[in-house]
């Protein structure tokens, strides 16, 4: 039987969405090397506690500035609309194993498109409140009450990315044939129809 495959993303944003992960992985791990002391054996893959903090924030600023690439690929079809509402308010349901309450959805679903904004504006505050204790560069500019804040609302942000990484992992291999899109850049006919109905009718100008 043959299978019809559809365009999902062009090689160039794939490669900048692995570059992103890669440099997320460097980031996350460098970083959680300094969140708690029993992680800080985390340094021996850098090189050591040195090493670590010299290049964990240039790890960090290299994986917003590969985000802001992709961001600017792809905000216009992660903006939430009336539909996603519908989604949002029957995805427990979803999670049980029951689909038929769900709503036809477009390139992105809600969920994704929450993923999506949790990614940005996680790492819009890792990148500005990074700025503020970055020693010795930036230390400096800032007095200790607003660094002390600034360390906080960092580690916060830090761990509201990692989850948001880790969920749009899972829903990659929990929704079968997902991960196809970013190792190749091409879906399935059948996966866009099943899982991205409206999607798939604008590809096969069906509208």
């Amino acid at each position: 039987m043959t299978r019809y495959y559809l365009r999902r993303y062009r090689d160039a944003t794939r490669m900048n969405h692995w570059f992103v992960a890669i440099m997320f992985f460097a980031a996350a791990l460098s970083g959680l090397a300094f969140f708690h002391p029993s992680l800080f054996f985390l340094t021996n893959l850098f090189g050591g506690g040195p090493w670590t903090r010299i290049l964990h924030p240039f790890m960090g600023l290299l994986m917003v500035l590969g985000f802001v690439f992709l961001f600017f690929t792809m905000w216009r079809e992660n903006i939430l609309d009336k539909g996603d509402r519908e989604w949002i308010a029957n995805a427990p349901k979803m999670l049980k194993g029951d689909k038929s309450g769900m709503p036809p959805v477009g390139k992105y679903n809600a969920g994704q498109k929450l993923v999506f904004w949790a990614f940005g504006i996680s790492l819009l505050l890792l990148l500005v409140t990074g700025f503020m204790f970055w020693s010795p560069w930036f230390v400096g500019f800032f007095p200790i009450l607003v660094r002390r804040i600034a360390v906080v609302v960092h580690a916060a942000s830090a761990v509201v990315l990692i989850l948001s990484v880790i969920t749009h992992i899972y829903a990659a291999i929990w929704v079968k044939g997902t991960l196809r899109a970013m190792t190749r850049g091409t879906v399935t006919e059948g996966w866009a129809k099943l899982n991205h109905p409206l999607w798939h009718r604008k590809m096969t100008r069906g509208e």
